[in-house]
């Protein structure tokens, strides 16, 4: 049986660094065959986190972030850039490729957990988009993934109390954006889910039943 566990980690003894490197852990955990978990995080200041891929002086306001004392970090997974801080909720998910072997098929993937999240914080009009989750045409979590042989961390971000000013001021617009953006600014695309952290933190926690077998 699954267990699930969504620690109150965050704080300020531990950097975005060190929660990006136990959200690793976890991937590792599973795939040596550990209990499939949940885990959340916040930081209580804005930092910037790049895609694994990511290239700073491309994705990012250096200056801005230098001026403000604003921290640049690499996560392991794949995707964009993208501003943690205040407001948005980090949560992971390491998930076994064994018992889900529907998870497999990495775009399939993607759609199972977002609609899975979807259906468990029960917000009308909460929707997977891509690798994203939108309500009402705004972007209220971006989300990816990295893989093992066994096991699968699916991680992002959740906005419910976030201002998308941080956004515009320290990164820059993606050149690679999804149709739904519709060339929107960031403060003008991003949103939040009328959700407080915890009430988003405890619905997580019964995501289990939701997800595929």
């Amino acid at each position: 049986m699954e267990s699930s566990s969504c620690p109150r980690t965050g704080d300020d003894c531990r950097t975005a660094g060190d929660e990006l490197a136990a959200d690793r852990s976890l991937l590792h955990a599973v795939e040596d065959g550990a209990a499939e978990r949940v885990r959340c995080w916040q930081t209580s200041r804005p930092v910037v986190v790049l895609g694994r891929h990511g290239v700073s002086a491309a994705d990012v306001h250096q200056d801005a972030c230098r001026a403000d004392g604003i921290q640049i970090v690499r996560r392991f997974s794949g995707g964009g850039a993208v501003v943690l801080g205040p407001g948005c909720l980090n949560y992971a998910l390491a998930l076994s490729l064994v018992s889900r072997p529907g998870l497999s098929d990495v775009a399939a993937s993607f759609r199972c957990v977002l609609e899975a999240i979807a259906a468990a914080l029960e917000v009308p009009g909460l929707a997977a988009v891509g690798t994203d989750l939108a309500v009402n045409g705004r972007k209220v979590s971006g989300n990816a993934q990295r893989r093992g042989r066994y096991a699968m961390v699916h991680h992002g971000t959740l906005l419910y109390d976030f201002d998308p000013d941080l956004a515009t001021r320290y990164l820059k617009e993606p050149a690679r954006q999804p149709a739904y953006r519709a060339g929107r600014r960031h403060a003008d695309f991003l949103g939040n889910i009328p959700l407080s952290g915890e009430v988003i933190r405890a619905r997580l926690e019964t995501i289990w039943p939701l997800l595929p077998a």
